[in-house]
């Protein structure tokens, strides 16, 4: 199990959200060694990075808490919606996100910066990708 997490799910994850951090920073125009400490012209830009990246392991781990519940069996075979207090955690978890990102007051505090609908658009493959890779993984194992 922990193989599972944390050497597949957990690279898999790992990788999609430093894809999503590097992506905003490069796309507004970081290169490689410039500033971005308060102050700085792109410290702006690294807020935006760094949601990015908290809000990659969110839906991450969405994508995770779906293919947490079974070791071998599909999804399909147990059923995407029959476990309604995963569903409602879920839906938790997405709206605290939200006011996390969203609410000034949050924002400051945890340094966070709001994302446009471009990057949610980027990640919003994520609980896929991360749910799939290991929905293979185990029709793999069926085999």
């Amino acid at each position: 199990m922990l193989l599972r997490a944390w050497l597949f799910v957990g690279l898999i994850s790992a990788i999609l959200e430093m894809t999503g951090f590097f992506w905003v920073l490069l796309s507004n125009g970081w290169s490689p060694g410039d500033p971005t400490g308060e102050g700085s012209a792109l410290h702006s830009v690294y807020l935006q990075a760094t949601t990015m990246t908290f809000v990659g392991m969110v839906f991450c781990q969405v994508g995770t808490a779906f293919a947490a519940r079974t070791d071998r069996a599909s999804l399909r075979s147990i059923g995407v919606f029959r476990n309604r207090l995963l569903l409602w955690g879920i839906a938790f978890e997405l709206v605290l996100t939200a006011v996390l990102v969203y609410v000034p007051a949050f924002q400051g505090l945890l340094g966070t910066a709001p994302l446009g609908v471009k990057e949610v658009a980027f990640m919003a493959p994520f609980p896929l990708i991360v749910w799939g890779a290991d929905e293979t993984r185990r029709w793999f194992l069926r085999r």
